[in-house]
């Protein structure tokens, strides 16, 4: 039985997650992007310099690649998913993808 009219909360509160999820993806990727594509030219313009390694985290730290806005769209996905708003498989994916982003 499907109800006439607007959303509920709980309607409304998933697509916002699912908005504000998609949008830290893009963005995530468009800034990935650009990162790539300007070391990529740097790497061009100067082929004599050796890329510094990278600096390895010690084992049981948190990931650095972590931004606060990540961490608190997870917040928020483990909210709706304690709500019921969220099954196990549909928090399962969205949380994959928070973290690949």
């Amino acid at each position: 039985m499907r109800r006439a009219g607007r959303p509920g909360v709980v309607g409304v509160a998933a697509r916002t997650a699912v908005v504000a999820g998609t949008a830290t993806a893009v963005s995530g990727r468009v800034s990935r992007h650009q990162a790539e594509k300007a070391a990529a030219q740097q790497t061009v313009d100067q082929p004599d310099v050796q890329p510094a390694a990278p600096a390895q985290a010690p084992p049981g730290a948190p990931s650095a690649g972590l931004t606060d806005e990540a961490i608190s769209n997870l917040e928020r996905l483990g909210t709706l998913h304690e709500q019921g708003v969220l099954t196990d498989e549909e928090f399962a994916v969205q949380k994959d993808r928070i973290l690949r982003s």
